[in-house]
């Protein structure tokens, strides 16, 4: 009986016709495309959303350090990967978190705006207090000339020196002198001046800085539009390519504390699947709040938790005592921390700069 042969749709190799799957590629010919397995392979294309994703969801919120532990060891193919970890759970992050941001950017529109409409009644009023204090320095200064004058005999100033000294512009303690204010500004933008002509109202200079042009220029836009919110979601957007330079700083941090614990790549798996249980954290609270509103106090807990979780991972992971991981772990948080601000920092004025 002679063995019959296919060829292979996806590789083009030949196989037994009685073979389900290809042996070169692993393609199943018997597999229809219906829209289950379409969304299926899509997944588990990018995020991996396998067996192995079941496997590691788990042992990532129950056990700290486990995965990483695992992983190190040898036992890569039975977890999954800690970059694809990392990758699935930003992801979902920042998708859920984006049914949100949108109504938050309306939100402080919103409240940008009410912002301004203050302001411009507390510029108004500025105006008609300016005004009753010219009034009562008048008469200060007023009272002062009669007192000095009363007294001449024991100071020896004359009347010519007494009106002198009180009509000085530093007589006065207090100075006059105010910046421009919004409500100057509102009042270029609503008579149509060219935004040339109004940044140098604001301070720009022609010898300036690009950098400074440029801030002027979205700061006029930023007063313009008097919204804020495509700031927010331009932070948003930006997030979570600073993540990628954030978590291999948190990992050199490891690496400095735990010189002799393995290669900078052990500390950068311990970092990936640490992120990792961050984000699906993040994930789990915001999928609790679309359902039910978390008391503030629970909040503070999931951030204490988050701590203890990462004491807990380093313990195990690098196999030291209850003290030294407490110790290296709140000095690594500590270190981490201002990165973090400065890097955030830097975002937010690079989502201004180009909103």
């Amino acid at each position: 009986m002679s063995i019959q042969y296919k060829n292979c749709k996806n590789c083009e190799n030949d196989f037994r016709e009685n073979f389900d799957f290809c042996p070169h590629c692993g393609m199943n010919e018997k597999e229809e495309l219906t829209l289950g397995v379409l969304f299926y392979n899509t997944v588990s294309n990018y995020f991996s959303f396998d067996a192995r994703f079941f496997k590691s969801f788990i042992p990532l919120l129950l056990r700290p350090g486990y995965l990483a532990t695992k992983f190190v060891s040898g036992k890569r193919l039975l977890y999954l990967h800690p970059g694809q970890m990392y990758l699935f759970a930003a992801v979902l992050f920042f998708f859920l978190f984006s049914f949100s941001a949108k109504k938050g950017a309306n939100e402080f529109d919103k409240g940008l705006s009410q912002s301004f409409e203050k302001n411009t009644k507390i510029d108004s009023l500025s105006v008609k207090a300016l005004e009753a204090k010219v009034m009562v320095d008048s008469v200060l200064i007023e009272e002062a000339r009669i007192a000095l004058k009363k007294n001449s005999n024991l100071t020896g100033i004359t009347d010519k020196q007494v009106d002198s000294l009180v009509n000085n512009e530093n007589f006065n303690n207090e100075k006059n002198t105010f910046s421009f204010s919004g409500k100057k500004i509102d009042s270029l933008i609503e008579a149509k001046v060219p935004d040339s002509e109004i940044l140098k109202e604001m301070g720009l200079k022609e010898d300036d800085s690009a950098f400074a042009k440029r801030l002027y220029s979205q700061a006029l836009k930023f007063i313009k539009s008097k919204q804020g919110g495509g700031i927010l979601l331009a932070f948003l957007d930006a997030a979570p390519i600073a993540m990628f330079f954030i978590l291999p700083i948190f990992a050199l941090i490891l690496m400095l504390f735990y010189r002799k614990r393995g290669l900078y790549a052990h500390h950068l798996v311990f970092s990936f699947y640490y992120f990792a249980f961050l984000f699906t954290v993040f994930n789990l609270v915001i999928i609790t709040n679309f359902i039910v509103d978390i008391p503030d106090y629970i909040d503070s807990l999931i951030v204490l938790s988050v701590f203890f979780y990462l004491i807990i991972a380093l313990k195990k992971f690098y196999k030291q005592g209850w003290f030294k991981s407490f110790l290296k772990g709140s000095l690594s948080t500590m270190m981490f921390f201002p990165i973090l601000i400065i890097v955030s920092a830097l975002v937010l004025l690079f989502s201004f700069m180009f909103y």
